[in-house]
């Protein structure tokens, strides 16, 4: 079953605006201004069940993954740490983590 993101939580955890401390000229802001990935959950929805556990938002993926490439992050694990903890990534994946059971089966989804 696709996953999908529920709502910003940006602020929810934070006293501050988590864009605001993010620089202008941050390689993310820019590559984040002319991404456009607004078409992949119809586009991946043929490819996925409609039973089981949600997997991770294809959307936070494909940026995870474009984190990981930006700042030679190779192991996926480390990328899902990194994530929790730049706020320019977390900004960049929206605002968006996820954790299922304690354990990060970004790999796993990866590789479906």
């Amino acid at each position: 079953m696709m996953g999908q993101a529920v709502g910003q939580q940006d602020r929810l955890f934070y006293e501050f605006n988590l864009d605001e401390r993010i620089p202008v000229n941050h390689l993310l802001r820019r590559i984040d201004a002319v991404l456009d990935l607004s078409w992949l959950r119809a586009e991946l929805s043929p490819f996925y069940s409609h039973t089981g556990c949600p997997s991770i938002d294809p959307e936070l993926m494909i940026r995870m993954l474009l984190v990981g490439y930006c700042y030679s992050i190779r192991s996926e694990r480390r990328l899902c740490q990194e994530v929790e903890l730049n706020l320019a990534y977390r900004w960049f994946c929206r605002g968006r983590q996820r954790h299922r059971g304690g354990r990060q089966p970004f790999p796993t989804d990866r590789r479906r």
